[in-house]
């Protein structure tokens, strides 16, 4: 036992931990260490919802989407009754247009995509407002800054709805953190979310949103 104990190492053993081959395997070591510490699975926590983006919208939408109602259901009743500054006259609630199909569109006047669905609008309003159809505009732009802008785009398009600018609180609950314009919500009577557009274009004509006030207007819920 004592002659295998005191064994002089082969030249083969001496050379097998290399000053190279110890700091890869510290490396390893270390990488395997960091990995266990980093990973951590899903456990089904729920995760904090993001901030509610600003008033001021700063990406228009290029290109026309088609979202399903979820995940806004309704028209928030806490909502109805609060004033909205108008860009011509006196404030207006969306309470003033309870018992209507109610189109709700966001729009600002430096977003191209807005310009050319206002017209549409427009014209929409005229088609369908005696069959109890209302549009409301709501500019996503600084009321006070924006007041002179608004005004003249309402006077040069002949908008013939009304026209005033979303409160911060309105615009997050309807959007749901989609931060993106033009974009309109098309509630039935009762208040719950027929369609929610978002673009206007290619897919978002001037045909899908008239279909989709018919499907309102039929809508027997």
């Amino acid at each position: 036992m004592s002659a295998r104990t005191n064994a002089k190492p082969t030249r083969r053993q001496k050379s097998f931990w290399t000053r190279e081959r110890l700091i890869v395997a510290i490396a390893v070591l270390v990488f395997a260490v960091l990995a266990v510490v980093i990973y951590k699975p899903n456990d089904g926590a729920a995760t904090k919802s993001a901030t509610a983006p600003p008033l001021t919208v700063k990406n228009a939408a290029p290109v026309a989407l088609v979202k399903p109602a979820a995940p806004l259901a309704s028209l928030p009743k806490e909502f109805l009754g609060v004033e909205l500054r108008a860009a011509r006259g006196s404030s207006f609630k969306l309470s003033d247009f309870s018992g209507k199909v109610l189109l709700v569109n966001f729009w600002a006047t430096w977003c191209g995509p807005c310009r050319s669905e206002v017209p549409a609008l427009v014209t929409l309003h005229k088609q369908f407002q005696s069959r109890g159809v209302e549009i409301v505009g709501l500019s996503t732009e600084n009321p006070t800054a924006s007041a002179e802008s608004v005004r003249k785009f309402v006077d040069e398009l002949k908008v013939d709805y009304p026209i005033g600018w979303a409160s911060p609180e309105l615009y997050a609950a309807l959007t749901q953190g989609a931060d993106r314009i033009p974009q309109s919500f098309i509630f039935a009577r009762d208040g719950h979310v027929v369609k929610h557009f978002i673009g206007f274009g290619s897919v978002n004509t001037q045909e899908t949103v008239k279909a989709a006030l018919e499907e309102a207007l039929n809508d027997k819920r």
